[in-house]
């Protein structure tokens, strides 16, 4: 397990960004536990979040470009990021290029639905907080390839590891297989459950083996 894993669980759980109960998702299931990224709200927080985002990223070894960040939480998630893997490793990523998208197109100035970087003939990492029905994900694809750029990967908070309402894959691995390019996570409900085991109420530990055993695909 890497140092930056178990730090970014640790602030989340400190932050209620990570919480353990009953909750309702959009889906209808009832999950045990609950996720929440704007939780984060804080200078000292986000540092935490885009160091996260920064060491998965250098550790994944996925050469790209530009970051991507989908609006509207992927707006200041691409933009600490960049910042943060400048940072960390100047040689490597001091130059990396970001852009997120505009909800509605500019008819004016420079015009367009891009701020940022510009795509044509780039590889793009697509950064979000999680993936579960993928519909944004999908809309970041259709984006950069508007655009002409070319997606390399996509990096997320969470991987939840649970199939959807029509798949028996994950809805990270049914996007990794649908565009086959790599869907990486700062952390997977494996390493929730791993890392923070002997933090969590021994009902709600129970509570979410159960969960991952009914809800994540036969091959985790």
């Amino acid at each position: 397990m890497e140092s930056y894993q178990t730090e970014f669980l640790n602030v989340a759980l400190e932050s209620n960004a990570l919480k353990f109960g009953s909750f309702t998702l959009k889906s209808g299931r009832q999950s045990p536990y609950f996720f929440n990224l704007g939780f984060f709200s804080t200078g000292k927080l986000l540092s935490t979040l885009a160091s996260s985002y920064a060491k998965a990223i250098i550790k994944s070894g996925i050469k790209f470009d530009i970051l991507f960040g989908p609006a509207y939480k992927g707006i200041p998630l691409v933009a600490i990021t960049a910042a943060k893997l400048a940072e960390l490793d100047p040689e490597n990523f001091g130059d990396i290029g970001y852009a997120f998208n505009r909800k509605e197109k500019k008819d004016h100035g420079e015009g367009g639905s891009i701020v940022g970087a510009e795509l044509k003939g780039k590889k793009i990492l697509i950064i979000d907080d999680v993936i579960t029905a993928g519909t944004a994900i999908n809309e970041a694809f259709q984006i950069i390839k508007g655009e002409s750029g070319i997606v390399a990967g996509c990096i997320i908070a969470l991987d939840r590891q649970e199939t959807t309402a029509d798949s028996n894959l994950s809805a990270t691995q049914g996007v990794s297989q649908k565009y086959d390019v790599p869907v990486i996570a700062i952390v997977t409900l494996t390493d929730i459950i791993d890392i923070l085991k002997d933090r969590i109420a021994p009902e709600d530990l129970k509570s979410m083996e159960a969960y991952r055993v009914n809800y994540s695909p036969k091959d985790l």
